[in-house]
């Protein structure tokens, strides 16, 4: 299929957008409310916070026990959409209209919960919640379900998912010749032939030669590449081809992208935008593993337990701990005060990526309750849960913080990274002499008794709205500070008043916590003998004394005078901080923060060469991971979801429903990682080589033999063709040893699937075939695939010349502590770019990149108007046709016949036609050549046919 380019001359920068193929355009409306992901999310996210906070006095038991209040029912859909004597309590699809979320935000007069404000977080659930058109189940009941109404455990075990794989008898099909290339084709042709139906023919070889690149390495053939192999007479050109795509690098950056979509990879959490500055690490391991063909099933024991398997090497050791990074890339709420649920909140977190991601298992949604659809108890989700909590992923705080570890080192590296730790040390160790002899304080808590002057502590202020204590940054007087969370502007004051001031003349100041996401301008008013006096305040500075504090002037005061100082939010962007404000005599000549110049100018000079030995020296590499905790024990259940009503104890163990021969036995002196990581990967666990499979099919065919790849629980779809799922599972986890057998290797597995003549075949079907089978469920045809979101940014940048081929390392600088704001004008592949949740790269967003916040099998690939518009107006769009026109032009061609097809060869893959030769001869007449060249390449990149592969 062939897709029209070039419309008119005067339209040749433009495109219209136009649907390829009416089945591969999704709406851009949210999922219906009968969606499983969307029902999985309101389980997850949403019923269990109506439970705990809206049901006592909002449900049919709140009426039965003449509770009820206002008239609402939450209990049900229909309670909620009807709502009570306000009216409607949600409006489906538009969150700032609908009276629930109003009210948790506490907008206006009527506050719920009335105990307190929500988290953020709950907040935002319930927004994307309603957003999504509010879905939950049709049905009734109670918010408070008592019995599992998904399946007992016997009636799931024959269920076909939790039967184990059996081994088909490969099927004889009636014309095996030419349509039989491997075991894949007599399984598709087989049922297709029962239907009276017809495969596809085979590609055309530059058809196929761009497929496989894109496939296998997410990057374009270059013109001379497709020549190549349309050209080879070699038998095997084909394979040989395949065997050479497999062996590229370029092989591990698009198939851990793929991964990484599963493991929610991001480099920042939402909430304070906090970044991961190791995360890095994670993503290369990915790539790095795909690359080595490391065996799948130790793909899973890495990640769930590198920590604890054995290493004979030093590199070994560094990339099983980087693995585990796995477990620590969840978007979790770091200010939640309530510690006992903000660490079930994790270990929720982290199940949901393992049994979702290795398992198809929706099993989360019992935490609650017993899952509403699928054989899994909620003890056995405690089960699962006791194991993880057993790991430490937290240090808890007033602002928690993930764990990191040091990365071992060679034994020389080693040896230099203890010198220069040493001397660090001894060097610090000199500079806190010389802060207590100069008079100054050295970074970190410091007792308000040690602080000169008269004090007023931020816990002696007066306080007007919401004010949040921290001590996140280290360097705070007293028990912490406080700040305003960005929020409430124009609603919040501080009041710093002393007891009393003697009369005389004061230096007043101001201590605050510094930082990229403070506000620059924050009033402050300090009232005095003089009258009031306005002062701005920017606190992204580190303040100018001692790090710790800003002076706001020097004052008079005077007996039962005013003498204070307020702060206001009014009119500010980002977090306003407050620490203490101090009044210092200068009557009295206080010097407790004066040092005399021989002790500051010794100090100046400590701290000068400490800031140059930290600069020079060797750094120790360090990584996300997570650790066992010192007292092992198994966990209750949780009833209801709440850390604090416990029920009876589940002892760890795993999904019951799957468990075949004799599964580990979990130690009582260790979590029982290791434990879940083997159960995992054994070949007597029936879902994770069928999900495995699955998922590779997916992403080579372009929709899974199940199509639900996240869910092969009761409200997925069945497999399309059951038995060679089966096939294709038992012959990925067989040993090497046997015969075909493929011992986990995906690239054995890719170079399966790729070999197969249904993998082949052209996307143009049997037209009988197309009208019995027109969403191709049956793989009659190959599926056309739109480019994903990073292959069409690096397609651009590889036609432009411009794309960077360094591989790995930081994504953004050490420095960098939060994402907001951050830009980056990289080059390089797209897995490469930051991957902030607040700030993902825009050309990502808006071509349906990953959501990094939950795991993501199949990508949504919608065609909406913002996309057509980032292609024609985007200035990265822009440039790169500019770079491509330079490119063209740098290059020797004999005339505009040459170039024109050069052009469309470097962007499409193919020559242009001569309806498309006469359109640009039109409207390159009279134009520069970089103005034309550059139009031209514009309206390539913007065509619906470049984000298409066939």
């Amino acid at each position: 299929m062939r897709f029209a380019v070039l419309s008119a001359p005067a339209l040749f920068a433009l495109v219209l957008f136009t649907p390829v193929e009416p089945a591969t355009v999704r709406a851009a409306n949210p999922d219906p409310p009968t969606d499983p992901a969307a029902l999985e999310f309101f389980e997850k996210k949403i019923r269990p916070v109506l439970v705990e906070h809206c049901a006592a006095c909002h449900s049919a038991d709140a009426e039965k026990n003449k509770k009820l209040k206002g008239g609402l029912f939450i209990d049900s859909r229909d309670g909620i959409l009807k709502g009570g004597d306000s009216g409607p309590a949600v409006v489906p699809g538009k969150p700032a209209d609908s009276l629930l979320l109003k009210t948790m935000k506490y907008d206006g007069d009527v506050q719920m919960p009335p105990k307190g404000k929500l988290p953020a977080t709950v907040l935002k659930d319930f927004e994307k919640w309603i957003a999504m058109g509010a879905p939950a189940p049709q049905t009734g009941g109670s918010a408070r379900p008592k019995k599992q109404v998904g399946l007992s455990i016997e009636e799931g075990r024959k269920f076909w998912a939790y039967k184990l794989p059996a081994r088909p008898v490969v099927p004889n099909v009636r014309n095996p010749k030419g349509e039989v290339r491997n075991e894949i084709d007599a399984f598709i042709l087989a049922t297709l032939e029962a239907k009276g139906l017809k495969p596809a023919p085979e590609a055309d070889r530059a058809t196929l030669v761009r497929r496989l690149y894109y496939d296998l390495t997410g990057l374009p053939p270059s013109p001379e590449e497709v020549d190549a192999f349309v050209a080879a007479k070699a038998p095997d050109a084909y394979e040989k081809l395949v065997d050479k795509l497999l062996a590229s690098p370029e092989f591990g950056v698009r198939w851990g992208r793929h991964w990484l979509d599963i493991a929610r990879f991001a480099e920042s959490v939402t909430l304070r935008g906090f970044v991961y500055p190791h995360a890095w690490r994670y993503r290369d391991y990915v790539i790095d593993s795909f690359n080595a063909d490391v065996p799948f099933d130790q793909f899973i024991r890495e990640q769930l337990a590198g920590d604890l398997l054995p290493a004979t090497t030093t590199n070994d050791r560094k990339r099983q701990l980087v693995a585990t990074t796995f477990l620590q890339l969840g978007n979790t709420n770091l200010e939640e005060q309530d510690k006992k649920a903000l660490r079930m909140d994790v270990v929720d977190e982290q199940l949901d990526v393992i049994t979702k991601g290795f398992l198809g298992q929706t099993v989360t949604c019992a935490r609650c309750h017993d899952h509403k659809f699928d054989p899994i108890p909620t003890k056995d989700y405690y089960a699962l849960a006791g194991i993880l909590r057993n790991v430490k992923a937290m240090e808890h705080a007033n602002v928690s913080k993930w764990i990191e570890v040091p990365l071992p080192a060679a034994p020389a590296t080693e040896l230099a990274l203890k010198e220069h730790e040493s001397a660090v040390t001894s060097l610090q160790a000199k500079i806190a002499t010389a802060k207590k002899a100069a008079g100054t304080t050295a970074a970190g808590a410091l007792a308000v008794k040690d602080v000169p002057g008269i004090v007023v502590d931020d816990t002696q202020a007066k306080k007007v709205g919401d004010w949040v204590p921290s001590t996140f940054n280290k360097t705070f007087i007293g028990a912490g500070y406080i700040h305003d969370s960005d929020g409430g502007k124009g609603q919040k004051t501080l009041t710093f008043q002393p007891d009393a001031v003697p009369p005389g003349k004061f230096e007043v100041r101001l201590a605050y916590s510094p930082g990229t996401n403070r506000a620059a301008k924050v009033t402050v008013h300090v009232f005095s003998a003089d009258g009031e006096t306005e002062i701005g305040v920017d606190m992204t500075k580190t303040p100018a004394i001692d790090g710790r504090f800003v002076s706001l002037g020097e004052y008079r005061f005077e007996k039962g005078g005013q003498a204070y100082v307020m702060i206001s939010n009014e009119g500010t962007k980002g977090h306003v901080t407050a620490d203490a404000v101090v009044f210092l005599s200068l009557d009295k000549k206080e010097q407790g923060n004066k040092p005399a110049r021989a002790e500051t100018n010794t100090l100046k000079t400590l701290e000068a060469e400490l800031k140059k030995l930290q600069a020079t020296g060797p750094k120790r590499e360090m990584a996300m991971s997570v650790v066992e905790e010192p007292v092992i024990e198994d966990t209750k259940v949780h009833v209801r979801g709440s850390v604090h009503n416990l029920g009876e104890v589940a002892p760890r163990g795993f999904l019951t429903v799957a468990l075949y021969g004799t599964p580990p036995t979990v130690s009582k002196n260790r979590s029982g990682r290791a434990e879940l990581a083997d159960w995992i990967a054994s070949k007597d666990n029936p879902l994770t080589a069928r999900v495995a499979v699955n998922r590779v099919w997916h992403w080579l065919l372009g929709a899974g033999l199940v199509r639900t790849v996240d869910n092969f629980g009761t409200t997925g779809e069945l497999p399309s063709h059951p038995e060679l799922l089966d096939h294709l599972a038992i012959l990925f986890q067989t040993p090497t040893d046997h015969a075909n057998g493929m011992g986990w290797s995906t690239k054995k597995f890719v170079r399966y699937i790729v070999l197969s003549r249904t993998y082949r075949q052209s996307t143009t079907g049997d037209a009988a075939t197309v009208t019995a089978d027109p969403e191709n469920q049956l793989f009659s045809r190959a599926n056309r695939k739109r480019l994903e979101a990073e292959e069409i940014r690096d397609t651009i940048l590889t036609v432009s010349g411009q794309l960077d081929s360094t591989r790995g390392g930081p994504t953004f600088p050490d420095s960098l502590a939060a994402d907001y704001g951050y830009k980056t004008n990289s080059t390089r592949r797209s897995v490469y770019l930051p991957q902030f949740r607040n700030a993902m790269p825009e050309m990502l967003e808006v071509f349906d990149a990953a959501d990094p916040s939950i795991t993501t099998g199949k990508r949504n690939s919608g065609t909406v108007a913002p996309q057509a518009l980032f292609m024609m107006n985007h200035p990265f769009v822009l440039e790169q046709a500019e770079h491509s026109a330079t490119r063209l032009l740098r290059e020797k061609h004999a005339d505009d016949a040459a170039r024109l097809t050069r052009a469309y060869r470097l962007a499409l893959g193919r020559d242009p036609t001569q309806g498309e030769r006469k359109v640009a001869e039109r409207f390159l007449k009279g134009k520069s050549d970089r103005d034309g060249w550059t139009a031209v390449f514009h309206a390539l990149f913007a065509s619906a046919e470049f984000r298409y592969v066939n």
